[in-house]
């Protein structure tokens, strides 16, 4: 009789690894993505899985909050960062699958008004601060906070203005303080103004910062070595680097590494 228990121990317990492990293999692949490129990778996502038949999904937020969040055990499979800086981090600390560092985009920082007449006169309504509120992502967060700033500061307007800067913990709530009129203007990416149905499409002027006032916001991503989702993790990485999704990414206004 002991014998017989032993057995059917072993065979439960070996049936219950076996679909714990089904489980995970059948995990769908969960990406941490800077919200900046939301719309990007949701039309990517939707190819990947008409392509392959797996499920991906993303949660999107500020890159130092994602990464945050990453370092406490967040189980992301993979990390798409709105900078380089994060995700080379990620690699000294040991939180990277070597060898899976890819540069997938370099964005544009564009300033959006749905009221004044940015897109011809910007550095002179800048100047004049003749507003009440001008929006930005916490550049402590965010890279295209922290290109904004680099604009600000390097047209002579940072302390002109300091006072009147709201800060949004993400690059979507900065996109919002100005398409619900809680800023008259505000520092976006140009995919947001690209996104279909975007408010800011047929609303207002835009202005696209010229390069050469701020650091490039190349845009780095990484599959995380937490992962157990590892191939699937790949083959979406690799999928990233098709033609479809090259084309996705041109079409959202950022530019595609060659």
């Amino acid at each position: 009789m002991l014998m017989v228990r032993v057995v059917r121990v072993v065979v439960i317990c070996m049936i219950l690894s076996g679909t714990g492990l089904a489980a995970a293999q059948g995990a769908p692949l969960t990406i941490a993505v800077a919200a900046n490129f939301t719309q990007a990778i949701e039309d990517i996502g939707a190819g990947f899985e008409a392509k392959t038949g797996e499920t991906v999904r993303f949660s999107f937020g500020a890159t130092g909050q994602l990464y945050a969040q990453i370092r406490n055990g967040a189980p992301f499979d993979a990390f798409f960062s709105a900078d380089t800086k994060t995700p080379k981090l990620a690699m000294q600390e040991g939180l990277a699958e070597p060898g899976s560092y890819v540069v997938y985009a370099r964005g544009k920082l564009v300033l959006w008004s749905p009221a004044l007449p940015v897109k011809e006169q910007a550095r002179q309504v800048l100047h004049a601060a003749a507003f009440q509120h001008l929006a930005i992502t916490n550049p402590k967060v965010a890279p295209y906070g922290a290109a904004a700033m680099d604009v600000l500061n390097k047209l002579g307007d940072t302390q002109r203005i300091q006072d009147k800067l709201v800060s949004g913990n993400s690059i979507t709530q900065t996109f919002q303080f100005v398409s619900t009129g809680n800023a008259e203007l505000g520092f976006v990416a140009l995919s947001q103004i690209l996104a279909p149905n975007s408010p800011a499409k047929d609303k207002g002027q835009i202005w696209l910062a010229p390069q050469d006032l701020y650091a490039p916001i190349d845009q780095a991503a990484i599959i995380l070595k937490r992962t157990n989702n590892l191939k699937l993790a790949q083959e979406f990485m690799a999928y990233l680097r098709s033609p479809d999704a090259q084309k996705i990414i041109e079409r959202y206004g950022y530019e595609v590494p060659r």
